[in-house]
C-alpha cells in the first residue's frame, strides 16, 4: 500500500518484513551513513532488475514495515513479484537480504558482516568431529577472534565435553527457531566459556534433546508455511547472532539428513565470499571405513550443489587418532587420505591422552594442555581451514 510523501517525491509504502531483517537494515544503513529509505529503494532496484535467483526467505512472523520510495517503484515492484511468483512479503525480505549480503558491515573489514563458517561434519560417528569442533574454536579464541561453536548433535557430546548443560525438552532452543517457534533471542542461550586464553571470545550454543526430532520437524514445518525452505533453516536461526562472530562453527551430527543438509547449505560461499573462507571440515580416520563414509558424505556435498547452484568448499580433512603402531591398515590408510589431494590433509592428531583427559575434567584442551601435540595440530587445523 502506498500513499502520498509530504514533499510530493516519494509515497509511503507499507508492507512486512522479518523482525531480524528489519533489526540488520537498520544498523547498516546507520552503518553507512544512509536513511532506511535509500537503503530500502537500493535493495529493491538491484532485486528487480537482478538476474540471478534469489532463494526463499523465511518470512513466517514477519512484521509491520514502511518507508518512502520514489512514484511508481513500489509499482514495478510488484510487477517483479508477479513475475518471479513470490508475495510482495517475500520479494522485499529477498531484496533486503541480499542488499545487506552486497553491502557488508564495514566494523568487520574485508570480510563484511559475514562469519567465516566452518562445518565440522562426516556421517560416520568416533571419527573426532566434536573434538575437532571444540580445537579448531579454541584455536580461533585464542587468536584473538570472537568464535560460536554450535552444539548440532543432540546427542550433545560437545556440551557435556565443555560442562554445558543441555537444553531441556520443549524449551526454547536452536531447534524452535530453525522451525520459526523460536519465543525468545538465541543469544540468551549462548554460553561463554572461561578461560584466560579465550579472552571471553569463545562461546557455545548448547545442544537440545528436541534435536533428535529435528529432520521430522523440518520436513512437517515445510509442508505447513508456504515459502520454507529446509536447507536455510539453520541459516536463519543463526543469521540473527553473526554479526557478534568472526567464526562460527558447526558440530554436526552422524548423519546424511536434513540436518545435515542444513548445515552444508550454512557452510555453502556466499554471494561475493572468497573461496576457502567458508565450507566444510571433514575428521576421518586411518581405517578402510572411513574411506566409505568420506565419499557418501562427498557425494551428498555434490548432489546439493547441483540441487540448489550452490558452492561448497572442502577445506580439508583431519585425519584423527592416528596410531602407526596399528600397522599396515593405518599406514597405508594414510597415506591415501594424503594422496587424495583435493580435499588436502590439514593435520594429523595423534591418539594421545590429553584430549581424553581435558574431556574427563570438563575443560577446553587449549586451556588443560596447550603445549600439547594435539593443541598444536588443532591450531594448526583453524590456520589451514582458513585460506
Amino acid at each position: 500500500m502506498a500513499s502520498p510523501y509530504p514533499d510530493g517525491d516519494r509515497e509511503k509504502v507499507a508492507s512486512k518484513l522479518p523482525s531480524a531483517l528489519q533489526q540488520q537494515l537498520k544498523v547498516r544503513a546507520a552503518e553507512l551513513s544512509l536513511d532506511i529509505q535509500e537503503a530500502v529503494e537500493a535493495a529493491i532496484l538491484a532485486w528487480r532488475t537482478s538476474d540471478r535467483p534469489s532463494s526463499e526467505v523465511d518470512t513466517a512472523g514477519a512484521k509491520s514495515f514502511s518507508t518512502w520510495l520514489p512514484p511508481g517503484l513500489y509499482k514495478d515492484f510488484k510487477g517483479a513479484c508477479a513475475a518471479r511468483s513470490v508475495s510482495y512479503t517475500q520479494g522485499l525480505a529477498q531484496s533486503v537480504r541480499d542488499w545487506l549480503e552486497a553491502n557488508p558491515s564495514p566494523q568487520h573489514g574485508g570480510q563484511g558482516a559475514d562469519p567465516e563458517r566452518k562445518i565440522v561434519g562426516n556421517q560416520k560417528g568416533g571419527v573426532g568431529k566434536t573434538a575437532v569442533s571444540a580445537g579448531i574454536g579454541q584455536a580461533y579464541a585464542e587468536a584473538g577472534k570472537r568464535v560460536l561453536i554450535v552444539d548440532f548433535d543432540p546427542q550433545g557430546h560437545l556440551s557435556e565435553q565443555l560442562g554445558v548443560p543441555q537444553i531441556e525438552p520443549d524449551h526454547d532452543s536452536l531447534v524452535s527457531h530453525m522451525c520459526g517457534e523460536g519465543t525468545g533471542d538465541l543469544r540468551d542461550l549462548v554460553v561463554a566459556i572461561e578461560g584466560e586464553r579465550f579472552g571471553k571470545r569463545l562461546h557455545v550454543l548448547p545442544a537440545c534433546f528436541d534435536g533428535f526430532l529435528l529432520d521430522a520437524k523440518i520436513a512437517v514445518v515445510g509442508t505447513q508455511k508456504r515459502g520454507f525452505q529446509k536447507e536455510a533453516a539453520l541459516e536463519m536461526a543463526l543469521r540473527p547472532l553473526e554479526s557478534d562472530y568472526d567464526v562460527i562453527i558447526i558440530d554436526c551430527p552422524p548423519s546424511l539428513g536434513i540436518a545435515m543438509d542444513a548445515a552444508l547449505y550454512y557452510g555453502r560461499r556466499r554471494r561475493g565470499e572468497p573461496a576457502g573462507v567458508s565450507g566444510v571440515v571433514i575428521p576421518v580416520l586411518a581405517e578402510d571405513s572411513s574411506m566409505t563414509a568420506y565419499s557418501m558424505l562427498a557425494q551428498q556435498i555434490e548432489d546439493l550443489c547441483q540441487d540448489l547452484s550452490l558452492n561448497i568448499d572442502h577445506l580439508g580433512l583431519v585425519v584423527n587418532l592416528y596410531d602407526s603402531r596399528r600397522g599396515y591398515v593405518a599406514t597405508s590408510t594414510l597415506d591415501s587420505w594424503k594422496a587424495v589431494g583435493d580435499p588436502r590433509v590439514l593435520a594429523v592428531i595423534g591418539d594421545l591422552k590429553e584430549q581424553r583427559e581435558a574431556v574427563r575434567k570438563r575443560m577446553p584442551l587449549l586451556s588443560y594442555a596447550p603445549h600439547s601435540d594435539q593443541a598444536e595440530a588443532m591450531r594448526q587445523v583453524a590456520r589451514g581451514a582458513t585460506r
